[in-house]
């Protein structure tokens, strides 16, 4: 039987959405990509479909991953970006071949070289992290309110005040904890 594995967390941004392929970082940490099949299925779900990937290369987005969320946290509370992401990421987003092209439809997609798919991937997942640290994107980077998850997102809100990383998990649990709290206390001072 094959092993249960935690759905992705999928989001409008590519890079953020990466960074919540490990979740609840803060309470009991979920790993989405487990495996380096996992990553494969990660990056088709994307649109970067790769054929393979080996355990260096899960090892390396893994760090790339990390490398985002430590970056992009510090551009939400406004602190300085730590020069070992920064290299990470540069150093990601320069080994890809990856090209965009336009389809016949309009959209933009990637296409990978044969050589170095994950790499590839890797690339276009480290641009789209610096488009956004670097602010050259409508919106803003926040942190999740919620205490177990503190992932960074990025708000494309028209009023950008928006509290939670993904509110179908998030803020739902949140909103819900609020809720029974408050019928605790009714319950009590009815009593």
């Amino acid at each position: 039987m094959a092993a249960a594995f935690p759905d992705f967390r999928l989001g409008n941004v590519l890079a953020t959405s990466f960074t919540g392929t490990l979740s609840e970082r803060h309470g009991d940490a979920v790993e989405r990509i487990p495996t380096p099949h996992r990553l494969v299925d990660w990056l088709a779900v994307n649109g970067l479909a790769v054929d393979s990937c080996t355990t260096a290369q899960l090892d390396l987005a893994r760090e790339l991953r990390e490398a985002i969320h430590a970056a992009a946290t510090a551009a939400a509370i406004q602190d300085a970006l730590p020069a070992s992401a920064v290299q990470v990421i540069n150093d990601c987003s320069a080994q890809g071949r990856a090209a965009a092209i336009l389809t016949p439809e309009g959209n933009r997609q990637w296409r990978l070289s044969s050589a170095s798919c994950v790499e590839d991937a890797l690339s276009v997942i480290a641009a789209d992290a610096i488009s956004i640290i670097a602010g050259e994107r409508d919106g803003k980077l926040a942190l999740c309110a919620s205490p177990t998850c503190q992932a960074a997102f990025f708000d494309t809100s028209q009023s950008r005040t928006r509290k939670w990383c993904d509110m179908n998990t998030c803020g739902n649990r949140q909103k819900k904890a609020r809720f029974n709290a408050n019928q605790r206390k009714k319950t009590r001072s009815a009593e």
